[in-house]
């Protein structure tokens, strides 16, 4: 499974330099979002790039009904993340946001998502510190072309 962080939602809806990647790992049929990716993905593509939060969902919907699963906020994922968060963020050596530390933390979970488990379980991003911290934590990562 690929998780997707939100710049790869955010460069499959708006177009950015990792669209054609973001299609690639979908067509793979095996990606997942976390519903906090989810979000933050629909809020940047609107407040950014001026795409309606509807006309978005009009390409995410079929997606979701099949090709792009998505993997709720647990409590047990909301405390690894916070745990991962804590552990990592700087404030300007490392400034991850939360939804990123969710998205490792999802990568992580016991119930079949993460090292150890036998699958091979990567996350999708092109955030040079969401890959750092993705390596010291033994999470297996697909590097995206960062936006220009």
């Amino acid at each position: 499974m690929t998780l997707l962080d939100a710049y790869a939602l955010i460069a499959f809806l708006a177009g950015g330099p990792a669209a054609g990647d973001v299609r690639s790992i979908l067509r793979e049929g095996d990606a997942a979002v976390t519903t906090t990716n989810l979000a933050e993905s629909l809020d940047v593509s609107r407040r950014v790039y001026g795409l309606p939060i509807e006309r978005a969902m009009e390409v995410m919907e079929p997606l979701l009904d099949g090709t792009l699963v998505t993997v709720p906020l647990t409590a047990d994922v909301a405390v690894r993340a916070a745990s991962i968060r804590a552990k990592h963020y700087h404030r300007v050596r490392r400034p991850i946001s939360l939804a990123d530390a969710v998205l490792l933390a999802a990568a992580t979970d016991a119930g079949g998502v993460g090292p150890g488990n036998g699958d091979a379980h990567r996350i999708a991003t092109s955030d040079p510190d969401v890959l750092a911290i993705a390596r010291e934590e033994r999470i297996a990562t697909a590097a995206l072309p960062q936006q220009g």
